[in-house]
C-alpha cells in the first residue's frame, strides 16, 4: 500500500523558516498493546518516528511500519522521552489520536452557493463552519473534496503514498460549468485530473449535486457520461458515481439562483439516471452510477431492491442506506417474542422523509403483545425543511416537534443526529439540554438491532 521511501518532515533537515507539524496528542491507549507495555498515557504528544514528525495519521501509519522504532515523546509536564523498541514489521502501536491531522485542515477555496457550510445561521462554535477540502481525510473517512486546492507536493504525495481511492465532489464535468458551480477557474481543469488519476492507476469515488435548472438535464447526462469515460478496464479510475439532491435551508441568501429539489424535479431525474444505469450495466457489468434513496422518497416511488446497489459503494453518500437498514431491520424483527412479559411503550424519532418507508418494520414490531412503539417523522423547522433525513434534525426541531406528544416510556433517538464523536446536535444543542426538555429519558440508537433492543428492553432482561 506504500511506495513513498519517507514521510513526513525529517527533524535532521528542517530549514530554519520551515514549520513543523502539531505532535500528535494521544487520546487513546489501546488495552494490552504495545502503546501500553511503553507506559503511554492519554495527554502524551508524539514528538517524532525515527527522527520524522509525522504531518498526519497517514504518516504514523506508514513510519510506525518499520520493525525498529524510535520514538520521542513529552509526557503533559514537559519531560521528553526517548523510547526504543523493537517489533514485528506492520504491527500497530495501539495509539489513538485527538485529531486525524497534525499540521492542520487544507480548508475549501471554492464558492458553492449550495455548500451546506455556508446556509447555517451565524453564532454557533467556529469547528461548525470549517469547510474541509483535505484529500488526506478524503482518503481516510471517505470525506469529499474539490481538487481544486492542491499543490504540487499534494500531487506528488498522492502518487507516491498510493492514496486511492478519493472521493470526488464533481458536480459537473463540463469546464465551464463547473467553473460557474464551484466559483473557481481551477475547478475546470477536472477532466485533466481524472486523466492523471488514470495514468498512475489511482481511482475515485464521484458525486454529483444535482441543482434544478444548473448541472440537471443534457448537462447532468454529459457528467455521467464523461465519468464513464474512466470506468472501463480492469483498473478503472473512477469507480462510482453518486447523484443527490441539493440541499437548501432557510439561511442562504436571497438571489442564490438556486431552486428546491421538488417531486416533478425528482422524477425527472429517476428517469433520467435509471436508463443509463442500464447503458452502464451492460457496458461494464455495473450500475456504475447511483441515486441516492432520498431521490425515490421525495418522488413518493418504492425504493430499488437491495441487489440493485449491488456491493453499496456510496452507502456512505446516501445510496442504499436507507434501504440497507430497512433490511437490517427486517432482520432484526425476523424472530420477535409473542408478547411482553410487562407492556412496554417507548417513542422512536426519524425524519419525516423516511417516516413511510419505516412503517412496515413499526408494525412488526406492534404485533408483539403488550409493545407499542410510537413513530414520529419530524420535519425541520430549523433548516426550513418539510422533507428532511433523520441526520439532519436538529435539538430544537426536536423539542418543537415532540412537544405535547405522548413519548411512552422512553424516547429512541437515532445517534446519526449527534455530530460526530460529539454529544452536541447540528444547531449546538447539547443532548443534555436537550434531555433535560423531555418528560422522558432518552436511548441513543446506532442501527437496527439497537432499535429493536430499545423497544424489548424489559423482555430482552429476563431472557
Amino acid at each position: 500500500m506504500w511506495n513513498e521511501p519517507s514521510a513526513g518532515i525529517a527533524l535532521a533537515d528542517l530549514g530554519d523558516h520551515q514549520r513543523l507539524p502539531q505532535p500528535a496528542l494521544v487520546e487513546l491507549v489501546e488495552p494490552g498493546s504495545i502503546a501500553e507495555e511503553l507506559g503511554f498515557q492519554p495527554g502524551d504528544r508524539l514528538l517524532s518516528v525515527n527522527g520524522v514528525r509525522p504531518r498526519d495519521l497517514i504518516d504514523f501509519q506508514f513510519l510506525v511500519g518499520a520493525e525498529d522504532l524510535t520514538l520521542e515523546v513529552q509526557d503533559p509536564d514537559g519531560t521528553v522521552h526517548v523510547v526504543e523498541l523493537e517489533k514485528d514489521a506492520d504491527e500497530g502501536l495501539g495509539l489513538g489520536f485527538s485529531e486525524a491531522l497534525f499540521d492542520g485542515l487544507k480548508q475549501c477555496n471554492n464558492a458553492c452557493a449550495f455548500c451546506f457550510i455556508d446556509q447555517q445561521p451565524p453564532g454557533h462554535r467556529r469547528s461548525l463552519y470549517l469547510k474541509d477540502d483535505d484529500y488526506r481525510l478524503s482518503f481516510l473517512y471517505g470525506s469529499y473534496l474539490t481538487l481544486t486546492n492542491l499543490t504540487a507536493a499534494d500531487w506528488r504525495r498522492i502518487e507516491e503514498q498510493r492514496l486511492s481511492p478519493l472521493f470526488v465532489s464533481v458536480h459537473a464535468t463540463d469546464p465551464e460549468l463547473r467553473s460557474r458551480l464551484l466559483v473557481n477557474p481551477r475547478a475546470a481543469l477536472l477532466m485533466e485530473q481524472l486523466a492523471w488519476f488514470a495514468e498512475r492507476q489511482l481511482q475515485i469515488h464521484a458525486q454529483v449535486v444535482v441543482c434544478p435548472g444548473l448541472n440537471d438535464g443534457p448537462a447532468l447526462e454529459r457528467t455521467l457520461l464523461d465519468l464513464a469515460g474512466f470506468a472501463a478496464g480492469d483498473w478503472p479510475a473512477v469507480l462510482s458515481a453518486a447523484v443527490v439532491p441539493v440541499g437548501l435551508t432557510r439561511f442562504r441568501p436571497e438571489g442564490d439562483g438556486l431552486e428546491p429539489v421538488d417531486l416533478a424535479c425528482a422524477r425527472r431525474v429517476i428517469a433520467q439516471v435509471e436508463p443509463l444505469q442500464q447503458h452502464f450495466r451492460d457496458r461494464f457489468g455495473s450500475r456504475f452510477a447511483w441515486l441516492s434513496d432520498e431521490w425515490y422518497l421525495m418522488a413518493g416511488l418504492p425504493l430499488p431492491p437491495r441487489d440493485a446497489y449491488e456491493d453499496l459503494p456510496q452507502e456512505g453518500n446516501g445510496v442504499g442506506s436507507i434501504r440497507a437498514f430497512l433490511e437490517a431491520m427486517e432482520e432484526a424483527t425476523a424472530e420477535l417474542p409473542a408478547s411482553l412479559p410487562a407492556p412496554r411503550r417507548v417513542s422512536w424519532v426519524v425524519g419525516k422523509l423516511v417516516a413511510e418507508a419505516l412503517q412496515p418494520a413499526v408494525d412488526r414490531l406492534n404485533a408483539v403483545a403488550g409493545l407499542e412503539v410510537l413513530l414520529y417523522g419530524l420535519p425541520s423547522p430549523y433548516w426550513g425543511q418539510d422533507q428532511v433525513v433523520t441526520g439532519l434534525l436538529t435539538g430544537a426541531d426536536l423539542l418543537e416537534g415532540l412537544a405535547g406528544r405522548d413519548l411512552g416510556e422512553e424516547l429512541l433517538l437515532p445517534a446519526v443526529t449527534l455530530r460526530q464523536g460529539e454529544p452536541v446536535f447540528l444547531d449546538d444543542q447539547t443532548l443534555e439540554a436537550v434531555a433535560a426538555q423531555l418528560p422522558v429519558p432518552i436511548r441513543l440508537v446506532h442501527g437496527a438491532d439497537d432499535v429493536v433492543a430499545g423497544c424489548l428492553a424489559d423482555w430482552g432482561s429476563t431472557h
